[in-house]
């Protein structure tokens, strides 16, 4: 069973005029067309009320021939019995028109207008999520994260298209026929309304059982979207360890707390619906009952009794429609809590208001006295000083797990450190500007990452100032020009999700010649030969040759020849930095390799003693 990391968070009250008000504002740049879908709903729900009334025109003035009550269609309608009845019976096409298409304005103005507030809603998060620290991902699954941009905000726009703005046409139609139904007859409207309070009593029960049932469904999703991301992301090492039966059961437990949940709510659905259609055709027995009886002593007339059958039907509709979008409402609740939630979870590491740009761009790097944890008070590296020089080679060894790459998330300012100072060019990375940061560096990665597109964006990133002629230089410099001009397409040729369509060394070389054509200041490699094969190895190291030229360089490996290509290396006298090592291990967790000359070696050569 996944982990409570992969737990949905149940928020959301039954209303939030707080949430609801920051809901609204999403609304502002689309006020016109709001309006113009209201203005539609509001002529429909006076349309909708004029079709009893026609009725019983009908009855009273030329089926009974009872003209005792005047209407406001006395002047217009004709005398002559066929006449009058075609008369309202256009009349009633015509509003049947009126109403189809003023229902047709406003389901495509309230759909174009919930499509435009998902595409700014959805921008806004993944926008946001763009600038959150790398923290925020390690406590976040992607799952989660991913139910938030998709179905959280399919939520909040069933709630604007068919929630929010349509209850006021709901309600307009049940003041309407009621204020109708007054004025026609106040005793039978009384009557008719004497089912109202249990519909009332039976509309709160569903409230409060589809409340639960809607809560556990929005948790079951967010699990299942992990469980799904986390498990087909790793599918070659389920196969491979035979685990196909036990995540198929564990799959099993996630969905059927699904299904379960589902199950509450089809409940409450199956038994809400015919109490109210039972209680609605109770209060058209009533109107027929009390309605009979006083045409019959001549208290009413018939065409009331007829239109007041009609009505009441008409009344308890909206009721089931208020009482769905009340459901589409409370999960707007939780939906909106959960993404405003995340957008208003603050960044850590930001760039400052004034950022102070570097005198010189000469990639000199330097860590002074740096601590840092991931958890305080468990330090990953303590006091931490080294320096390296411009268009120096510096490699970093030493135990899995001692802090390396935590050096090279520290330098990048992926997480801001505790105490201390890391300076590029003299100047404290946290004064710097982010992207002019990042700008600073090409960093080549152990697992390479490849974007679904073809090979050419893959290379440039959408950087607009890399250029084709650079892209080509890159790819020829790191000994890949051979292989992608092999192919059908070349450097259009399409790239498929994670690069499956390319093997471990050809994505490595990918990320070479990524890293290469943005021309970085300094290059970092962290474990960039690890997992391609001797061939491979050879081809990248000669890049590697291309690549460090000139440029200051920080290398990450456990393979020495991949870091032979350092200047010079040895350990200096006593350990350059003092870091947490892993239980059990003796000495330094890792050593730096500092540009020393080593007379023995032979020249652009590398080896070490560990201390």
């Amino acid at each position: 069973m996944p982990d409570s990391h992969h737990e949905e968070e149940v928020l959301g009250k039954a209303y939030d005029a707080r949430l609801m008000r920051r809901l609204l504002r999403y609304l502002r740049p689309y006020r016109r067309l709001v309006a113009m879908a209201l203005v539609c709903i509001l002529l429909y729900s006076v349309v909708a009320a004029l079709g009893p009334f026609y009725t019983k025109v009908a009855v009273d003035r030329y089926l009974k021939q009872d003209a005792t009550q005047p209407t406001p269609l006395d002047n217009f309608l004709s005398t002559d019995p066929f006449t009058g009845i075609s008369q309202l019976a256009a009349l009633y096409l015509v509003t049947l028109l009126v109403g189809f298409v003023l229902q047709y304005l406003q389901t495509y103005l309230l759909q174009i207008t919930g499509q435009k507030l998902m595409f700014d809603l959805r921008m806004e998060i993944f926008g946001h999520l763009q600038r959150m620290h790398m923290a925020f991902f390690d406590r976040n699954p992607v799952g989660r994260l991913v139910t938030r941009v998709t179905t959280d905000v399919n939520v909040l726009n069933e709630t604007f298209t068919s929630g929010v703005v349509t209850i006021f046409g709901d309600v307009l139609t049940l003041v309407l026929i009621m204020a109708v139904m007054l004025k026609m007859n106040a005793r039978l409207a009384l009557v008719t309304f004497a089912v109202l309070p249990l519909i009332i009593l039976v509309t709160r029960w569903f409230r409060s059982r589809v409340r639960t049932s809607y809560r556990q469904i929005r948790t079951a999703i967010a699990r299942i979207n992990a469980y799904l991301q986390e498990h087909i992301t790793g599918m070659m090492v389920l196969q491979l360890f035979n685990r196909e039966e036990k995540s198929y059961s564990e799959f099993e437990a996630v969905n059927k707390r699904h299904m379960l949940a589902f199950k509450d709510a089809i409940f409450a659905h199956a038994l809400f619906y015919p109490l109210v259609e039972i209680l609605s055709s109770t209060a058209v027995a009533l109107v027929l009952w009390y309605g009979g009886l006083q045409t019959v002593t001549g208290g009413i007339t018939l065409g009331v009794v007829v239109a007041f059958i009609q009505y009441s039907q008409r009344f308890y509709r909206p009721i089931m429609d208020l009482s769905e979008k009340y459901n589409v409402l409370q999960e707007a609740m939780a939906s909106s809590e959960r993404v405003f939630k995340l957008l208003d979870t603050p960044a850590e590491v930001v760039a400052p208001a004034k950022p102070v740009q570097p005198v010189t761009t000469l990639g000199r790097i330097e860590f002074r006295d740096v601590w840092f944890a991931y958890n305080e008070p468990e330090w990953v590296l303590q006091d931490v000083s080294f320096t390296v020089e411009p268009g120096q080679t510096v490699a970093l060894v030493g135990h899995t797990g001692a802090g390396k790459t935590t050096v090279i998330s520290l330098l990048l300012r992926f997480y801001d450190l505790q105490k201390g100072q890391i300076l590029l060019d003299g100047v404290d990375i946290r004064e710097m500007d982010l992207q002019e940061l990042r700008r600073y560096f090409g960093v080549v990665l152990q697992d390479p990452f490849l974007f679904s597109g073809t090979l050419e964006s893959n290379i440039r990133l959408g950087s607009a100032h890399v250029a084709m002629e650079e892209v080509e230089r890159a790819a020829a410099e790191v000994n890949l020009a051979d292989f992608i001009e092999s192919l059908p397409g070349g450097y259009q040729e399409e790239v498929r999700e994670r690069g499956s369509t390319l093997s471990t060394g050809q994505k490595q070389l990918v990320s070479f010649a990524r890293a290469l054509a943005h021309s970085p200041r300094v290059l970092i490699l962290d474990e960039a030969t690890s997992s391609v094969d001797t061939e491979t190895e050879q081809r990248v190291r000669d890049a590697l040759q291309k690549m460090v030229h000139g440029r200051t360089s920080l290398v990450i490996a456990h393979r020495l020849s991949t870091i032979q290509s350092a200047s010079h290396c040895r350990v200096p006298q006593g350990p350059p930095a003092r870091v947490r090592h892993p239980p059990g291990t003796p000495g330094p967790a890792w050593h730096l390799l500092e540009a020393v000359p080593i007379a023995v070696q032979r020249p652009g050569s590398c080896s070490w003693n560990h201390r």
